[in-house]
């Protein structure tokens, strides 16, 4: 996490220099590795599209080979294999979102280091100082560092103000001032929405694939369905915990953390959107295509 977020550090400061203004350069941050994120978004998405479409394939396998799993899960890797997609595609998705997640997590709360690349001698003789003088004490000695000193130390300065919002502050920190919330707030907002709409277009998808669906037997139909109700279920459940853990780190993290995580989901869902309205278009064009060829 430690060359992640260093490496991340160059980019924001990049950006910095450029708008002179820390919540500007964490938006075009975001946009940035957004974009860069964009190829794997768009083969992730493809490969869970496809996986819905060999639902039917694997319902029959399943009732196949019921009474012997080592020959079922040949059989399943084998289909995978066969159409060319990853059953692993997800959790790999999953693994690189948290190792970003962790690596801007590291970049926000200790800007100096990863950002500026203050000296570590230069940090610690601040902390010293701060602990000296028993100034308010914080979990997060850099940002207390930019908070104290940014008017007496260029090399720590770093305008933090956006939009009226000191991003320094953290939440639980601050509870006098309700505009602390404000970004965590939208942050909370567009998690649920992204939640809410991402569930609706998978559903909308498994329905439609259940309806090309009419060759298997009702009671064994049923008994796939039972569990792969369960596996959908557990898949939620994973779904919702890494936004409630962020939720809960966003309120006694830096407000720069909420930022990028609050455009991030904006863009994400932006994203989503416009990656499914681009297959659907796609694959009804190369169904008239197919249709014309007849």
């Amino acid at each position: 996490m430690d060359y992640i977020a260093n490496f991340f550090g160059y980019i924001l400061n990049f950006l910095y220099d450029f708008v002179q203004n820390y919540g500007l350069a964490i938006i075009l941050f975001s946009v940035l590795l957004k974009l860069l994120m964009l190829p794997l978004a768009i083969r992730q998405q493809k490969s869970m599209k496809k996986s819905q479409e060999l639902q039917g394939e694997l319902k029959k396998l399943q009732i196949k080979y019921k009474n012997n799993q080592e020959l079922l899960q040949q059989e399943t890797m084998a289909l995978y294999k066969r159409e060319k997609i990853s059953p692993f595609s997800g959790c790999l998705g999953t693994i690189l979102q948290l190792v970003i997640f962790l690596s801007v997590f590291y970049l926000v709360s200790r800007p100096l280091t990863y950002m500026k690349k203050i000296d570590s001698q230069v940090i610690s003789d601040y902390e010293q100082q701060i602990s000296q003088n028993q100034e308010n004490k914080s979990n997060y000695k850099e940002i207390q560092i930019i908070e104290l000193y940014s008017d007496k130390d260029d090399r720590v300065n770093l305008n933090m103000n956006f939009l009226g919002l000191d991003l320094s502050k953290v939440p639980t920190q601050n509870w006098e001032d309700f505009r602390v919330f404000i970004i965590p707030l939208l942050y909370v907002i567009t998690t649920f929405v992204n939640i809410k709409i991402t569930t609706s277009m998978t559903n909308k998808k498994k329905e439609e694939e259940k309806k090309k669906d009419t060759d298997s037997d009702n009671d064994k139909e049923e008994s796939i369905e039972d569990q792969l109700e369960g596996m959908q279920g557990m898949t939620k459940s994973m779904s919702y915990m890494m936004p409630i853990m962020s939720i809960a780190i966003a309120m006694i993290a830096p407000l720069g953390l909420s930022l990028y995580w609050l455009i991030s989901n904006s863009l994400q869902l932006i994203e989503r959107i416009a990656i499914d309205k681009f297959s659907k278009n796609s694959k009804e064009k190369e169904t008239k295509l197919l249709e014309g060829k007849k």
